[in-house]
């Protein structure tokens, strides 16, 4: 077979079949981000500026063509401004590739001092509140807070949050497998569909998994129960052993696959449970 039939053979099946496919992943990956980030509302609006605008030229509405031709380069700085939060939050996940990931890991022993921390502040409904950093740094939460940069530990996670302790007010910053800071505030979530039972605790748990890929361990104050949050939801009322399962998959995994997957196993566990709480 000369090159002369490879090079036919190549741009009559195998290009368009690449094509195709390339095309197809493309796509469904941005839908993936727009639906995880919230940003489908930025796109509904830019397809209804559009169909207006195909409309009015269709019919040739003169006086609406101009307008728009003279506001468009406007709306798209408007846009951009208006949606900033959501357009973050897609150049976050696209980030968060294998190719974009850290070295660093962290250990089981790590993960189980952080969860055996929390069952015993449960025990006695001291409230806790525990960030583990993934991909997105939290620099910025950490240097409003107290920077320790400790061995993690029980014990230190626990006294932490005692009553008497000036840092148990606030979250802790578990970053690179070492307790980076305490006494962190958070961003609070502004979604409209949380439960009013729900804290302060539980929202800042939402608000930060909202603007980064953060997994957050939250210990209620008036029940004891444990609470995860990530990827913008929140499992409530969860086990001791489920956290340790789904905190070693998000974190030891770090991906968007080991998301999905903690997120499906969530979604399966909770059947007809209805302490298990997703916005």
């Amino acid at each position: 077979m000369d090159l002369n039939a490879v090079s036919i053979f190549f741009s009559s099946y195998i290009r368009p079949v690449l094509d195709v496919l390339l095309l197809a992943f493309l796509i469904y990956n941005t839908y993936q981000i727009l639906v995880k980030t919230q940003a489908i509302q930025l796109v509904k609006g830019i397809l209804i500026l559009a169909g207006i605008y195909a409309l009015a030229f269709f019919l040739e509405l003169s006086t609406v063509t101009w307008i728009l031709g003279i506001i468009a380069p406007g709306l798209v700085i408007a846009l951009a401004i208006i949606f900033q939060p959501e357009l973050r939050k897609i150049f976050m996940h696209l980030g968060q590739g294998r190719f974009f990931r850290q070295n660093v890991q962290p250990r089981a022993s790590q993960i189980e001092a952080s969860v055996t921390a929390c069952e015993i502040l449960a025990q006695t409904k001291r409230g806790a509140l525990l960030v583990f950093s993934r991909n997105v740094g939290l620099k910025e939460i950490i240097d409003k807070g107290i920077k320790l940069d400790a061995i993690l530990s029980t014990s230190l996670l626990v006294s932490i949050f005692a009553h008497d302790n000036p840092l148990h007010d606030g979250a802790a910053v578990i970053q690179d497998g070492r307790l980076a800071a305490a006494a962190c505030f958070l961003p609070v979530s502004d979604q409209q569909d949380i439960k009013k039972s729900f804290g302060s605790r539980h929202r800042a748990a939402l608000g930060i998994t909202e603007e980064s890929d953060a997994v957050v361990l939250v210990v209620s104050e008036e029940t004891g129960a444990l609470s995860l949050a990530y990827d913008s939801k929140l499992y409530y009322g969860i086990s001791g052993e489920q956290v340790r399962t789904r905190l070693a998959r998000l974190l030891e995994g770090g991906s968007a696959e080991a998301t999905a997957e903690a997120t499906a196993e969530a979604t399966a566990e909770a059947g007809e449970d209805t302490r298990h709480y997703e916005t």
